[in-house]
């Protein structure tokens, strides 16, 4: 006998609900793990099922330029690089040049990534007589855009050609620098007197052929020199001399402010942190500007600002060159325009009829050849008036009566630091006829070590052979400090 149970209806509905339930429950959980399983393969595959053809990339993406495609400088001596100069050693070119608590502080480390005579009884000035004026550019101390057109051997070398320059004034410079370099004193300093304005010719030298104090040949002797300037005017608040007493000062402070403007403008175009260099270029030429004489517009002996003299155009050349190189340091001078302006009419003031420009008043017709000439023409380019009709007819003056002839009195250096320069920017045939008169002689008559003998014309201090040295490389690196036609520097 077997038993048999039977579901009641509404059981069996229930059974098959479960059942339903069940299925579909199976048949969402199937679809989710699909689902998740292509997203896991899409993650890893998708970078490759859209990464473009490689005729879409031709076609559509910029190529990138293998590094034997990319435009490379050329380098003379690749194997080694110019230093940036050890950090410390650095430190220690700044420190021999302390001799006050009050002078440059030596930073822990320094990141640079990067005996003479003006004469005797009016120095400079009796001796000139009459002016003369050749002048130096109105774009003057441009240092970021032109910098590279003496930075280089192959640029210098381009504008010496291209300037009728002798190929061997490149060498010829190069030995003058290594005799200042060899000739430097303990303390950074240049002779045994004067040493400010002689220091100051120094640091110009090395500036005009971009001799920075990243220079891997001169840049230590270059820092020093400047570090020299920096200690003397951080402890003479700004007056770059070491003898006020004596009414000749204002040459030497004018120079070496010319100096360490340049140089302020070079350190921070090309990031070279030297301590209290901008301050020491504010400062000293803050006292340029205080101390202009209040009626003539030019600079006197002892920088008397009221004395009848009303100074000369001597002084008044390295003042002007001074203030310009000033005005490219991008600091901030109060009173530095109306300076110039009265500075520019001072100059103007000493031109006579003929086109020379006189010491202290315009020379006489027919008389001697007016020596400061060059110095007024100079100062007239510097601010922007190289087209004016003063620069004109001094540069006719010049052409018609200078000359330079090294074994004679037509020897005068200082006069044709100023011409050269002035004669440059006026450029084409002006600057040709003159650069044939001197550019040979000043390369024969170097010495074998660097120096140059003495000229015919001894005047004027030049007798000093570190002071003579200066003017000649400065004079030759005139091909590349200056442009034709604009004077951009």
């Amino acid at each position: 006998m077997s038993i048999h149970a039977h579901l009641s209806e509404e059981a069996q509905a229930s059974l098959h609900a479960q059942k339903r339930n069940s299925t579909i429950s199976s048949i969402v959980i199937s679809v989710l793990v699909i689902v998740i399983l292509f997203l896991a393969l899409g993650i890893f595959l998708l970078p490759e099922i859209v990464k473009p053809s490689k005729d879409f990339e031709a076609r559509y993406e910029r190529p990138v330029e293998k590094p034997d495609d990319i435009d490379k400088p050329t380098v003379k001596n690749p194997t080694k690089q110019p230093p940036a100069a050890p950090r410390d050693p650095m430190s220690r070119v700044i420190a021999v040049n302390i001799t006050s608590p009050m002078a440059i502080p030596v930073p822990d480390a320094v990141d640079v990534n990067p005996s003479a005579d003006f004469g005797s009884g009016e120095g400079f000035g009796d001796e000139w007589g009459n002016g003369k004026e050749p002048g130096g550019g109105s774009g003057f101390g441009l240092i970021p855009d032109d910098i590279r057109k003496r930075c280089t051997k192959e640029d210098r070398m381009a504008r010496l050609r291209e300037m009728g320059g002798l190929p061997e004034a490149e060498d010829v410079v190069e030995k003058g620098l290594e005799w200042l370099k060899a000739t430097q004193n303990d303390d950074g300093s240049w002779t045994g007197s004067n040493k400010a304005a002689m220091t100051g010719f120094a640091v110009l030298a090395y500036l005009g052929r971009c001799e920075t104090p990243r220079s891997e040949k001169y840049g230590e002797s270059c820092l020093r020199g400047i570090a020299y300037l920096v200690d003397l005017g951080m402890k003479n608040d700004g007056k770059l001399s070491n003898d006020t007493a004596n009414k000749h000062w204002p040459y030497e402070h004018a120079i070496a402010t010319y100096a360490i403007c340049e140089a302020t403008t070079f350190c921070k175009n090309l990031n070279i942190p030297v301590p209290n260099l901008s301050e020491t270029a504010q400062k000293a030429t803050e006292f340029i500007i205080a101390n202009q004489h209040s009626t003539s517009g030019g600079w006197d002996y002892g920088y008397d600002v009221s004395g009848g003299r009303g100074g000369d155009l001597s002084i008044a050349a390295w003042h002007v060159q001074a203030l310009k190189a000033a005005s490219h340091t991008g600091l901030e001078f109060k009173g530095m325009a109306k300076a110039k302006n009265a500075a520019l009419d001072y100059l103007e003031a000493r031109q006579g009829k003929s086109g020379g420009f006189g010491y202290t008043s315009p020379p006489a017709a027919g008389g001697k050849y007016a020596q400061l000439t060059g110095a007024g023409v100079l100062g007239l380019q510097m601010w922007g008036k190289e087209s004016s009709s003063a620069v004109r007819n001094g540069a006719k003056y010049i052409l018609e009566g200078s000359k330079f002839d090294y074994n004679t009195a037509d020897s005068n250096f200082y006069q044709h630091y100023y011409e050269s320069q002035a004669m440059m920017i006026r450029g084409g045939s002006e600057w040709r006829k003159y650069n044939d008169m001197f550019k040979s002689q000043l390369i024969n008559n170097q010495n074998p070590d660097g120096s140059w003998k003495a000229p015919g014309f001894t005047g004027l201090g030049l007798s000093d052979g570190h002071y003579r040295n200066c003017l000649a490389i400065l004079m030759l690196e005139v091909y590349y400090r200056f442009l034709p036609g604009t004077g951009a520097k």
